[in-house]
């Protein structure tokens, strides 16, 4: 017996180291990943050569990618195979960031407004609060993690490849795709899709198809995020340099001849210094992938863009291009509140429903907390990343805390252990304008989306709301959430009363779908445009009259990819890099 004990102890011993040198591991892991397994990442202060060296030296590359996110780092990856690349990245490291990789923190780092968070937010003019990302991985770090391909209009609509692009999609789904594991939250989804006639069920595919599936997520099956970061594993280590904290605050031109030519860029370290880089031959290009909102901020912050707004913000004019800024669109989201008496998994967008409307329907779930507390994060749609979460602490007067419990606590409490319906609309037809504010890249421009302006959004959105309701209708979400069957009206009131945005609500809210749309109105961070082929850029993606000049992310897109972009977008960073490889060198690329 004390023979049997003595094993006992020794194996319970075991146990204990076992699962401190796991934890250990899983602590150390991510600092091992950026130290050993991308030797190539440094701080931007790592880079010798300041404004006051004489002589471009050792600082000149092949290519120089601004913007080290979902399509940069893979395009960056993949042009290291043959040439000498420069990455440069705003933002910091994600690895060992708790609040970027795991599921269950999704909502903090969305929440986090400091100079330092990996998200920074910004409110439209139209008073909806956005985030784009500032971090490594871009907004593969931030976002639900939902993945899913484009249609093949879309692919066809491009002009682009498809073998390549299927070649493509493969590449990033190999690395950092994962299937997940559905939430019952998500089944109920699906199952009151169906019901509804979003059919047939296509199971779990990537593909873009009518009817009602399950997606591909860059979460896996423990809840942590694999982010566009990580494709910089598949680089060339010896001919790839990226450098974070490294602010891009304008491209350099050489405007000798007849048509301006990019001949490098201006950065800032983490302290402050300015740094030059630039291009090493006549075939090297400066290629922007800064995003949607970047990358026509740092044309227009570059010379490029409309010659009467540069002129006001006393920038030198390189190219007169009045449609840079123009044809900004984003794909409004509405949500409506899912009550349940029972606490509920967590899940990010799993289930979509592909309607033949132009609506797509998805959902999240459990991400509330307490009823009273002002700190109820519930992800996409959480009230914190709306009203209060915009007035500077200082501001928080006690009278307007005080206001927003009470507005809180009007929302029952089942609201905030359920979920929520997301309807968005795809391809909007109404579309604004960005521009600059002032001349530090640092700040967010002005951007305009002009939500709803157009009749058939409106339409389209009050046709997915109808839908919407009926699914928390359904005795497949009154089943699984053990709440009575509600009206539309106070329904539709948990929603009005949660203050998702700036926008001033209506008596009628809840009376008139059209109204509730226009005050309920939300963003999926799924905005694109500003820089549309054929007006800023050319099919290949060459800013039109620019020599040495390309963009590689959403800003060329007039509309958004699929019912979620971040797939297409990861994939066009290794298409146009294959691309650029296979024009450049022919069949010596070897990819």
């Amino acid at each position: 017996m004390a023979s049997v004990c003595a094993l006992l102890n020794q194996l319970f011993l075991f146990l204990l180291l076992w699962l401190y040198t796991l934890s250990s591991s899983q602590a150390v892991h991510h600092q091992y990943n950026s130290e050993f397994r991308y030797p190539f990442i440094k701080k931007a202060s790592s880079f010798s050569s300041s404004l006051s060296s004489s002589g471009r030296g050792d600082h000149t590359y092949d290519y120089i990618v601004v913007g080290g996110g979902t399509a940069g780092c893979p395009l960056a990856a993949t042009l290291s195979q043959k040439f000498n690349v420069l990455l440069l990245e705003r933002g910091g490291m994600p690895f060992g960031n708790a609040n970027i990789s795991l599921l269950q923190n999704f909502h903090i780092t969305l929440t986090d407004t400091s100079s330092t968070s990996a998200s920074q937010y910004f409110i439209s003019t139209d008073g909806v609060l956005n985030s784009r990302a500032r971090v490594l991985g871009g907004g593969t770090c931030i976002n639900a993690g939902f993945y899913t391909r484009a249609s093949t209009r879309f692919i066809n609509k491009v002009g682009w490849d498809l073998k390549l692009v299927n070649k493509s999609y493969s590449w990033v789904e190999k690395q950092i795709v994962h299937r997940p594991k559905v939430a019952p939250w998500q089944v109920v989804v699906r199952d009151s899709l169906l019901d509804l006639g979003v059919a047939p069920f296509n199971g779990f595919t990537y593909d873009h198809i009518y009817g009602t599936k399950f997606g591909g997520t860059i979460f896996d099956r423990f809840g942590r995020r694999h982010t566009a970061a990580e494709l910089l594993a598949s680089a060339d280590p010896h001919k790839l340099t990226v450098l974070v904290h490294a602010t891009v605050q304008k491209v350099l031109f050489d405007t000798s001849g007849k048509r301006p030519k990019a001949a490098g860029v201006l950065f800032r370290d983490e302290n402050g210094n300015q740094h030059q880089a630039f291009l090493s031959n006549s075939l090297s290009e400066v290629i922007l992938s800064c995003g949607a909102i970047g990358t026509p901020q740092m044309l227009l912050l570059s010379g490029v863009g409309p010659k009467a707004e540069l002129k006001e913000m006393k920038i030198s004019v390189v190219l007169n291009n009045k449609f840079v800024g123009q044809g900004m669109a984003d794909n409004p989201l509405n949500s409506v509140f899912v009550p349940s008496k029972k606490p509920v998994k967590q899940s990010l967008i799993q289930t979509v429903g592909i309607t033949k409307m132009g609506v797509y329907i998805e959902a999240s779930s459990g991400f509330g907390q307490s009823k009273d507390s002002i700190q109820c994060h519930h992800g996409i749609v959480s009230a914190e990343i709306g009203q209060l979460s915009t007035i500077p602490p200082k501001q928080r007067t006690p009278e307007a805390i005080q206001a927003y419990i009470r507005r809180k606590k009007d929302i029952p409490h089942e609201a905030f252990r359920g979920g929520f319906i997301l309807e968005k609309i795809s391809n909007p037809i109404s579309t604004g304008k960005l521009k600059l504010i002032n001349t530090n890249v640092e700040d967010n421009p002005s951007v305009t989306f002009n939500y709803f302006k157009h009749p058939h959004d409106l339409q389209r959105c009050v046709d997915g709301i109808r839908m919407a309701t009926k699914m928390v209708q359904s005795e497949h979400f009154t089943n699984f959430t053990q709440c009575d069957k509600q009206t539309t009206d106070k329904i539709l009131n948990m929603s009005v009363s949660a203050n998702v945005n700036l926008i001033p609500k209506h008596t009628n809210d809840t009376k008139s779908l059209e109204q509730f749309c226009k005050d309920t109105v939300l963003s999926i961070w799924h905005y694109h445009g500003g820089c549309h082929v054929g007006k800023v850029v050319d099919r290949e993606h060459k800013v039109l009259a620019v020599h040495r000049l390309r963009i590689v992310d959403g800003s060329v897109f007039d509309e958004s990819p699929g019912t979620n972009p971040q797939a297409t977008i990861l994939m066009m960073g290794r298409y146009m890099g294959l691309k650029i490889l296979r024009d450049r060198l022919g069949k010596a690329a070897g990819v």
